[in-house]
């Protein structure tokens, strides 16, 4: 491992499905001054990284799978951020255990957390327009996935992208110690 080399930064989007967290990312790996990866488990399931077409058929029980998956989801962003790799990483943080899980991962990182907040009529209509996502994610993403986190920044998805982006970009280029995981840190 090369030690010289600076630890990547982490700009980490927590939403609910179709609150408009890849919107938001690519638009933001467009903008950053310096380069970032765009990461997501929507990248590894539509990439085929993961065997989806026997998931689909039931041949292999996504049920099963699905806890060492995002564990080895949640494991590889200190290592990619720890080899020099700036990440933008949007996630869907479905619970408690995952949350404490990824402070604990990326507690030594500068990480930026963001929020993105949209209203549930909103969040179903999206849904519904997207046809890849099943009926009642937004839903039950949107009454829990804010209620155990505390942000860098919160955005609304209702503002312009571009108006979202700028907030966000100069937010980050202002962050300032401790962050929202470092406070989260200090108190497990």
């Amino acid at each position: 491992m090369d030690t010289t080399r600076e630890q990547g930064k982490i700009i980490l989007i927590n939403g609910a499905s179709s609150s408009g967290k890849s919107t938001l990312a690519r638009e933001l790996q467009q903008t950053l001054p310096m380069p970032f990866w765009h990461f997501s488990f929507d990248h590894l399931r539509d990439s085929n990284a993961l065997p989806m077409a026997r998931i689909r058929t039931g041949e292999i029980d996504w049920s099963t799978m699905r806890p060492a998956v995002f564990d080895g989801f949640h494991r590889c962003l200190p290592v990619l951020a720890e080899a020099g790799n700036n990440l933008i990483v949007e996630h869907i943080i479905e619970n408690e255990a995952w949350m404490s899980n990824l402070v604990t991962l990326l507690t030594d990182l500068d990480v930026f957390f963001v929020g993105v907040h949209c209203p549930l009529p909103e969040l179903e209509r999206r849904e519904r327009e997207r046809g890849n996502r099943r009926v009642g994610e937004a839903r039950q993403d949107y009454q829990i996935i804010h209620s155990f986190a505390e942000y860098d920044l919160e955005i609304d998805s209702m503002q312009s992208n571009q108006i979202n982006v700028s907030t966000l970009v100069n937010a980050w280029k202002s962050r300032q110690s401790p962050s929202a995981f470092e406070r989260m840190a200090s108190q497990k």
